[in-house]
C-alpha cells in the first residue's frame, strides 16, 4: 500500500489529538485531586464512589446522632445528681427534725427549707434542654405534670431511641415515672409529719431513703447505657476512617505518579511535535530546488 503525504499527516494529527488529550486529563487530575472529573471518564470508579461516600455519610450521621443521645445522657445525668443533693438534704432535714429537741423556731426553719427543696425538686423534674423536656418521654415539647399541693406527678413513659449504628438503637431517656413517682409524694408527708410530731418523721426518712435508692438506680442504669455509648462512639470513628481511607483510594490521586506520568506524557508529546515535523516537511517542491 502506498503511504500517501496526507496519511502521514492524518496520523501524526490523530497522535497530537490523543497525547494533548492524556495530558489534558492528567492536568485535571493534579487541578482537582481525583482520578476522574466525570463519571465517563471511568464507570467503575464512579460507581464504587457512590457507594464509598454513601457509607461515610451515614457514619457521619450516625455520629452526629450519638452527640445528641450524649447531651441527652449528660443533662439527664447532671439533673438526676441534683436530685440526689437535694433528696440525701430531705434526709439531713428529717433526721435533725426527729430527735425531738427542736424549738418550734427551728422546725419552722426546717419547713421553710423542706418547701424551697420541694420547688427544687420540681424545677428538676421539669428540666428543659435545647427547648425539649429531658424528662416526658417522647413528649417532649411538654414538661411532665408536677402537682406540688398533692404530691403527683406524671410523665409520659416512653421511650427515646436513638439509632446509634445500622440496627443500633440506644435509649436515651429515663424512665420519670420510676424516679419522681412518688418522690413528692414523700416531701409531702414529711412536710405534714413537722406539724405532728417526731415519730411520724421518723417513718418519713424511710420514704425519703427509698426515693434516693430510686435516683441511684436510675443513675446506675443510665451510665451503663453511656458506657454502651462510647464503645459504639469509637467503634464510629474506626468506621469513619476506614470509609475515608477506602473512599481516598478509589478517588484520589498519587500526585507523585501522576506528576510523573505528566512530565513523561510532554517528553513523548514534544519527541512527536519534533519527529513529526521532520516526516512531513520534504516535499516534491523540496526534491526540486
Amino acid at each position: 500500500m502506498r503511504i500517501t503525504q496526507g496519511m502521514l499527516s492524518n496520523n501524526m494529527l490523530r497522535n497530537l489529538s490523543s497525547s494533548y488529550n492524556k495530558m489534558g486529563n492528567l492536568m485535571d487530575q493534579l487541578n482537582t485531586g481525583k482520578k476522574i472529573t466525570r463519571p465517563s471518564d471511568d464507570p467503575v470508579i464512579a460507581m464504587k464512589g457512590i457507594n464509598y461516600r454513601n457509607r461515610v455519610t451515614e457514619v457521619e450521621q450516625f455520629e452526629r446522632n450519638t452527640i445528641e443521645v450524649n447531651n441527652w445522657m449528660d443533662n439527664s445525668d447532671a439533673a438526676l445528681d441534683k436530685a440526689t443533693k437535694a433528696m440525701q438534704r430531705l434526709r439531713e432535714l428529717a433526721v435533725k427534725a426527729s430527735n425531738g429537741t427542736n424549738e418550734s423556731q427551728e422546725l419552722e426553719s426546717i419547713r421553710s427549707e423542706v418547701s424551697q427543696l420541694k420547688e427544687h425538686l420540681r424545677d428538676i423534674a421539669q428540666t428543659e434542654v435545647n427547648g425539649k423536656y429531658i424528662f416526658n418521654g417522647t413528649k417532649t415539647d411538654q414538661p411532665p405534670n408536677v402537682d406540688l399541693e398533692n404530691g403527683t406527678f406524671t410523665a409520659d413513659s416512653s421511650s427515646v431511641e436513638i439509632e446509634v449504628a445500622k440496627g443500633i438503637k440506644l435509649k436515651a431517656n429515663i424512665n420519670a415515672e420510676e424516679v419522681f413517682g412518688d418522690i413528692f409524694q414523700s416531701v409531702n408527708d414529711f412536710e405534714k409529719a413537722l406539724n405532728e410530731g417526731s415519730d411520724k418523721i421518723s417513718e418519713s426518712i424511710s420514704d425519703i431513703d427509698e426515693g434516693i435508692n430510686k435516683i441511684i438506680n436510675s443513675r446506675a442504669d443510665l451510665g451503663a447505657r453511656m458506657n454502651r455509648l462510647e464503645l459504639v462512639e469509637n467503634r464510629l470513628s474506626e468506621q469513619n476512617i476506614i470509609a475515608t481511607k477506602a473512599m481516598s483510594d478509589n478517588e484520589d490521586i498519587d500526585y507523585e505518579k501522576a506528576i510523573t506520568e505528566l512530565i513523561t506524557q510532554e517528553s513523548i508529546h514534544r519527541a512527536a511535535l519534533s519527529t513529526g515535523s521532520r516526516i512531513i516537511q520534504p516535499s516534491l517542491v523540496d526534491f526540486l530546488r
